[in-house]
């Protein structure tokens, strides 16, 4: 019944997981703390696909309505907590050979992994370290996890919140824990935190700081007005395009700018998952450039004012990396986990900037943010392998540097970062109340929306429109009217 269980998981995971076969991606996973987007990275990644199904296990239905007890974590006599180790000076004689299994295929062929080893046996010399990276990886970690033969330390698929004590080894509780790393109680139970990410993912937007300059953009825009008058002075005064839509990829249309709805645009964490589908208008005019008209009307804007590509159909997925790289492309909208790439991707990775999306709420600004894959201890391993997988995962959380190398928002407290979001409130947006689990999956459905769903021609429809010269406010009216029928078909109080 277990493995059924597992497996029945899996396809779920592999369902949100979906856009990941987009532009040849490998398989991977992102926090989602909501029954229907990730806050995180609602898209994917190209190379490490960090974004979609991981993190349920810290955040199914039943984490929902545990009440955590904070006892003192169960760990074995003899095993460490995460806590009580001093790297450099404990345990650098301890004797061990342990396995990790990963996603990361991309750093095992680029020798980012064999790198990583190398730099931690310094210290360690007699801790070897065997790593796997998986392409298929949601997939074969739920179909090897419960036979426990799979290693020491993997990345945790998605499981039940009451299943980690029977796979993992408890890190401390999530109080101990969260002195020393964010998103601590992201694979909680009873209090014990048996998870810890490898990175964070937040959503924003790259943007190049070479072309800023000499566009004369002396500050981040703030507010849509801002961001707009940004562009144009990119398209003024530079040969870089100001916005590249990444159009003909698709799965960079709706996976990433529906990443956006909820806290960052509204400041509000109970509007998606909570309010959203018992709004009469979710779609209207605020007023003050906050909320999914303000959202969605950036890139309206930005295609009706020429501040796109000169062809929306030929974008190309896999160039853009190196357009942005060389300055000749001012701003994508992207999480955090694609920084990385465009660094990686030409001469100038220190011009590769990340900022906060350009929506502010009473001055404001606000971005979702949470971890990515997490590390998980096997609980069948030895003690001296448990003992040593608890060195390796410290090690590679606060002295490795991994982290940062991908971009990624921070997960060690301690470690250094290059990850900046000045003035900026991270916030996530609050799961669904258990009783309507299914009801964003049920409104996309009737309506044919499909926010953070594989919603890429209804956003692809945006920049037709504009480009089209079709009105903005025509659009959000047949949105609002979908909307609206679908609340009648299922019976939805509508009560805001």
């Amino acid at each position: 019944m277990k493995l059924k269980k597992l497996m029945a998981l899996g396809m779920a995971a592999v369902m949100t997981l979906s856009l990941a076969a987009c532009g040849g991606k490998d398989d991977s996973s992102s926090s989602s703390n909501n029954n229907s987007s990730s806050d995180n990275n609602a898209a994917s990644n190209d190379t490490s696909n960090d974004d979609a199904a991981n993190n349920d296990a810290a955040n199914s239905d039943s984490a929902n309505a545990e009440t955590p007890s904070n006892d003192a974590a169960g760990t074995d006599s003899g095993v460490p907590t995460y806590a009580s180790i001093n790297l450099g000076t404990d345990y650098t004689d301890l004797t061990a050979s342990i396995k990790f299994m990963h996603h990361k295929t991309d750093r095992e062929e680029d020798g980012t992994m064999a790198n990583l080893v190398a730099e931690f046996n310094k210290t360690y010399p007699n801790i070897k370290v065997e790593t796997e990276g998986i392409t298929d990886y949601a997939q074969t970690a739920l179909l090897r996890l419960p036979t426990g033969d799979w290693g020491d330390i993997m990345f945790i698929p998605t499981v039940d919140m009451v299943d980690l004590p029977t796979y993992f080894v408890p890190f401390g509780t999530v109080d101990e824990m969260s002195e020393f790393i964010n998103f601590a109680d992201n694979w909680r139970f009873e209090g014990n935190c048996y998870g810890i990410g490898y990175m964070g993912n937040a959503q924003g937007l790259l943007y190049n700081k070479a072309v800023f300059e000499a566009a004369g953009i002396t500050e981040l825009p703030k507010t849509p007005d801002e961001f707009i008058k940004a562009l144009q002075k990119i398209k003024d005064n530079t040969d870089a395009i100001p916005l590249y839509t990444n159009y003909a990829a698709q799965w960079t249309m709706g996976g990433q700018w529906d990443a956006l709805l909820g806290a960052i645009t509204t400041g509000d964490e109970e509007w998606l998952n909570n309010k959203f589908t018992h709004m009469a208008e979710p779609f209207k005019d605020n007023g003050d450039g906050t909320g999914a008209y303000a959202l969605y009307k950036i890139l309206y804007d930005a295609v009706a004012n020429g501040l796109i590509e000169d062809d929306y159909t030929t974008t190309d997925w896999e160039g853009c990396k190196g357009m942005i790289n060389r300055g000749e492309i001012g701003t994508m909208v992207l999480g955090s986990w694609a920084i990385a790439q465009m660094k990686a991707a030409g001469d100038k990775p220190d011009d590769i900037g990340y900022m906060p999306f350009p929506i502010s709420v009473n001055g404001q600004q606000y971005a979702t943010a949470g971890p990515d894959y997490g590390y998980g201890i096997n609980v069948n391993s030895s003690d001296e392998n448990k003992t040593a997988a608890m060195v390796f995962v410290k090690w590679m959380v606060e002295e490795s540097g991994w982290c940062d190398l991908e971009g990624g928002y921070p997960i060690s407290k301690t470690a250094p970062t290059s990850f900046v979001f000045d003035n900026v409130n991270i916030v996530t947006n609050a799961p669904s109340p258990e009783d309507e689990a299914d009801l964003m999956n049920q409104m996309n459905a009737e309506s044919e929306l499909n926010f953070n769903n594989g919603g890429d021609s209804r956003v692809m429809g945006i920049v037709e429109a504009a480009a089209a010269g079709k009105a903005y406010d025509d659009i959000m009216a047949e949105w609002t009217q979908k909307w609206n029928d679908a609340q009648s078909a299922l019976g939805v109080d509508v009560t805001y």
